[in-house]
């Protein structure tokens, strides 16, 4: 490739540690796609005579073909997926093929093919994100007045619906999807024709390709468009947020699936035994879900480490971001499908869940917003009113519902025998009818608002 320069071959080592076609043959259809759109337009632009287009074309199909077919045999002498390329190309149809790299660079070529992918790997995050969504609305469905404890510091805090508890996760989630489309969006313009770092002295129409290749236009600035990788950080720190929110509902999956919880159970698909208790039903799916999502994490501090100190334009340390990237793909797809199959499959014990949800004192702040509304108490009064019913209940063995009209009045005068209409978990649920609140109506409004959206 550079032969006319240097005057003997590259060390072992060096060739070893330059060559990248083991990661960088993921980008084939791209690279493809890429090289098609730009000697389309050196042909329209007069650059390249019809013969040679037409050759050229005829040669990429080809290739496409054999690859497609498994064809593509990695030479570490090639370095790269783009001498692949061009390089069975020449073996098809002879010196045309040098024609090819006429006004483009292996640096805007990779920019371009790269973008491409991680343009498409974003929609194929969306697509398993949205996959989980409705998994999810499935089951909040199903339980939108399921009743189960809601906690704060894992303590039992009010009681909440299950329906509700799993629209949290769809918040989440939805959030993600719009980290995705916001990514897609930014990175939707065409490095192609930036050539090495300067642009190119020849009259091409980097418009074309761009449209060619459904960008919504070219890059503005040449040296900015191969030294960004803003784009892979992107997706990067999208498919972090992700792996950080499928690993909150992984770790809940674990915690309500433990035998002091017991929740949830878990399906034979996503659980796996011990070789040597035979009584255990382990969540390993779900604890191998928490534990790559700290690979995503760290996906995004690896790439940004590599960038941060780089000046412009191109530099080679930039060929270490393909496999950062494909790897939270790769990790990040399989996350999504096993979280979606654990939440499609897995069954909730609503009776255990109710009651937890009515041990803990859970409607307390049930009683002290009543104090406040029936009977016109400062809220902080009525704290302390509602702490001393709790401590009553506690020295008795009994819930606040448990106690009678009477010790609730030895409490304070101002406690009714009408406190009953808010003391219950029912109750006390159905009463959270705030925008936004736990109330099954609410859970439901919720649901049928997210499938609208979606």
């Amino acid at each position: 490739m550079w032969g006319g320069r240097f005057g003997t071959g590259p060390d072992a080592a060096m060739r070893e540690i330059n060559a990248s076609i083991g990661v960088d043959k993921r980008l084939w259809r791209e690279d493809l796609a890429g090289s098609r759109a730009h000697v389309t337009m050196l042909g329209a632009t007069g650059i390249l005579d019809a013969g040679d287009v037409t050759a050229i074309l005829a040669g990429l199909a080809t290739i496409e073909t054999e690859f497609a077919a498994g064809g593509l045999v990695e030479d570490p002498a090639l370095e790269d997926i783009h001498m692949h390329v061009e390089t069975r190309l020449a073996q098809l149809i002879g010196p045309a093929a040098g024609r090819l790299h006429t006004a483009r660079s292996r640096n805007d070529q990779v920019a371009t093919d790269f973008r491409l992918w991680v343009r498409g790997a974003c929609a194929e995050a969306d697509a398993g994100l949205k996959a989980l969504v409705l998994a999810l609305l499935d089951r909040a469905g199903e339980h939108a007045a399921t009743i189960m404890p809601g906690f704060t510091h894992l303590q039992v805090a009010q009681p909440v619906t299950l329906g509700h508890h799993l629209m949290a996760y769809v918040e989440m989630l939805g959030r993600d999807r719009s980290r995705f489309a916001d990514a897609a969006t930014r990175m939707n313009l065409s490095p192609l024709g930036s050539a090495a770092l300067a642009g190119t002295g020849f009259a091409i129409d980097r418009f074309a390709t761009a449209a060619a290749l459904g960008f919504a236009g070219p890059t503005r600035n040449s040296l900015d468009s191969v030294s960004d990788r803003d784009f892979a950080l992107d997706y990067l720190s999208a498919a972090a947020m992700a792996g950080l929110h499928l690993s909150r509902l992984a770790e809940e999956i674990i915690i309500w699936a433990s035998q002091p919880f017991g929740f949830v159970t878990l399906p034979d698909a996503w659980s796996t035994g011990s070789s040597i208790m035979p009584q255990k039903r382990n969540p390993d799916a779900a604890e191998l879900v928490r534990a790559k999502a700290g690979a995503l994490l760290g996906g995004f501090q690896t790439l940004a480490v590599i960038m941060k100190g780089l000046p412009l334009a191109y530099s080679k340390d930039m060929q270490d971001d393909k496999a950062v990237v494909f790897a939270a793909h790769d990790t990040l797809a399989l996350c999504l499908t096993a979280m979606t199959g654990m939440m499609e499959s897995l069954t909730f014990n609503a009776d255990r869940m109710r009651a937890a949800a009515a041990s803990g004192f859970s409607t307390a702040t049930d009683l002290a917003d009543w104090l406040v509304r029936e009977a016109q108490v400062p809220f902080r009064q009525a704290h302390d009113i509602t702490g001393r019913a709790v401590k009553a209940a506690e020295a008795r063995g009994v819930t606040l519902d448990g106690l009678s009209d009477a010790e609730l009045a030895a409490i304070d005068a101002r406690i009714t025998p009408a406190v009953r209409s808010v003391l219950s978990v029912d109750a006390s649920v159905a009463s959270r009818t705030s925008f936004g609140g736990t109330a099954p109506d609410n859970v439901r409004a919720a649901i049928a608002a997210a499938r609208d959206m979606l």
